[in-house]
């Protein structure tokens, strides 16, 4: 029995030895776990769609006269441009609430800040306005003199 259990143990030392000391290619391709971890990019947390800022409409009539937008945490500033960008006139001061997530299209009622707007003779009258914001795009109806138009604003 002595004599067995030496070359078992002998076949199973080696055999330890020589999984552990291995070089295979294909051993040598498989990263590690550790490594592995160390390589994947950390899922990224979906942006909120951001905006603030400036901008300016996309599909004036004439380049000397189209709407320009101003946007803050809260407030959204629309004004008419005329005279290239000489003369400017309050067409809408609202509410404006920040979208929390980041699909790409969001939608929001603005309430009209009518003390900031009274006595601007080009100000909408309208109590509240629809935005929209999509492909990059605000969007919203304009009317005066009887005509209704879709501006449509670009971030600058």
């Amino acid at each position: 029995m002595k004599k067995l259990i030496a070359p078992v143990v002998f076949v199973s030392a080696l055999a330890l030895t020589g999984c552990g000391a291995s070089s295979s290619s294909a051993e040598n391709t498989t990263p590690s776990p550790a490594a592995a971890t160390e390589t994947k990019t950390p899922a990224e947390t979906p942006k909120v769609t951001d905006l603030t800022g400036s901008w300016k409409q996309s599909n004036p009539n004439s380049e000397k006269s189209y709407q320009q937008a101003t946007i803050t945490a809260d407030a959204i500033t629309v004004n008419w441009v005329t005279d290239g960008g000489n003369t400017t006139s309050t067409y809408w001061v609202g509410t404006y609430k920040a979208p929390a997530g980041s699909n790409g299209s969001y939608s929001w009622t603005s309430q009209r800040d009518v003390e900031a707007t009274k006595s601007a003779l080009l100000a909408s009258s309208d109590a509240t306005k629809e935005f929209t914001y999509d492909g990059d795009v605000i969007s919203y109806k304009v009317s005066a003199m009887g005509t209704t138009t879709t501006v449509k604003l670009k971030k600058q």
